[in-house]
């Protein structure tokens, strides 16, 4: 088994991987993916036993921290068995195992995931207005995805709500929402859009820089830099008044590539090196190719080599085309 540590060319660390398990999902968000996406064939997706064989190779070489990522990762079947698996690794070379989720089958799932080791779960929620809710998801399912929140709560997994900030959408509500969490115990992370796939629209009609954001956000609350780190790109403040954490996410104002310690794949076994490049890698091949690892453990190297210093993200004027034409349910949420 190679334990060679993944080092890129810039000398980054690499000790985080997600992992897409499906780029399928049962909402439509719409800066997201068009109403009519069309999605993989089953069979060019990995299998579960390819899913586990790949996650256990990136562990042997020193990933301590796996995300499972979709599309909607818990539409998957048997998708409790991945998680189950690899959370046997769990303090055998992976410190954490965690999964992002739009929690409208969290209810059903918290109980297993927590008893399987997941600790904690990334919740995409952009809205807790049900009108908007179903207008921005193109499904009515708010209710649904609250009680998933708060299944994962009762059973004991800390939540991390992820919210895109949205202008014109939901910018007004961010304070209210933030609230909320808070008091909920849960954190927040707010993210500025991401120019990845074709959507039905332009994304620069909804762009809203972080920064802004912020701005607003300290006429009314007094935030403080904290010193919190997940091993993810946000930069976090704890809010004195709710008594919680906020992270915030800025691709597009504030580029976080210097301290890059992560890499992704996709459910069809492609290695991005970065989000924002095109760069890729098969790994699906490689795992096909032979039973020893060696190929693929070629195909990462291959990978770390070619991981570029940083992405160039922009959001372009309306009618041009995105920064990559890959969805990001594709590459991995």
């Amino acid at each position: 088994m190679n334990t060679a540590p993944l080092v890129d060319q810039f000398r980054r660390r690499i000790s985080y991987l997600r992992l897409s398990v499906t780029d399928r999902c049962d909402l439509r968000c719409a800066y997201c993916m068009p109403e009519r996406m069309k999605f993989l064939p089953k069979n060019e997706v990995l299998s579960l036993e390819e899913l586990h064989r790949l996650s256990l190779a990136f562990i042997a070489r020193g990933v301590t921290k796996l995300r499972l990522t979709g599309g909607e990762p818990l539409v998957r079947r048997d998708m409790i068995d991945l998680v189950s698996a690899l959370g046997r690794k769990i303090g055998d070379g992976l410190d954490e195992l965690t999964l992002t989720t739009n929690a409208t089958q969290l209810e059903t799932h918290a109980e297993a995931l927590a008893k399987a080791g997941v600790r904690r779960v990334n919740v995409s929620l952009d809205t807790r207005d049900k009108a908007k809710f179903a207008e921005l998801t193109r499904r009515d399912m708010l209710p649904k995805v609250l009680s998933g929140i708060a299944a994962a709560k009762e059973a004991g997994l800390k939540v991390k709500l992820n919210t895109v900030a949205l202008k014109g959408i939901n910018d007004g509500e961010l304070p209210d929402l933030i609230a909320w969490a808070h008091g909920q115990g849960h954190s927040v992370t707010l993210i500025e859009v991401m120019p990845l796939g074709e959507i039905d629209g332009d994304r620069v009609d909804h762009y809203l820089p972080l920064t802004a954001v912020k701005d607003d956000l300290e006429e009314r609350w007094t935030l403080a830099p904290s010193t919190h780190r997940t091993g993810g790109p946000a930069r976090y403040f704890d809010i004195a008044e709710t008594g919680g954490r906020l992270g915030l996410i800025t691709p597009l104002t504030g580029n976080f590539c210097e301290g890059c310690n992560r890499l992704r794949v996709t459910t069809t076994g492609q290695l991005y090196p970065c989000l924002g490049g095109g760069e890729r890698v098969d790994l699906r091949a490689a795992l096909r190719e032979d039973s020893s690892d060696t190929a693929l453990n070629h195909a990462v190297d291959h990978a770390l080599a070619i991981k570029p210093e940083r992405h160039h993200f922009a959001i372009n004027k309306a009618g041009e085309a995105p920064a990559q034409p890959r969805h990001m349910s594709v590459t991995g949420g």
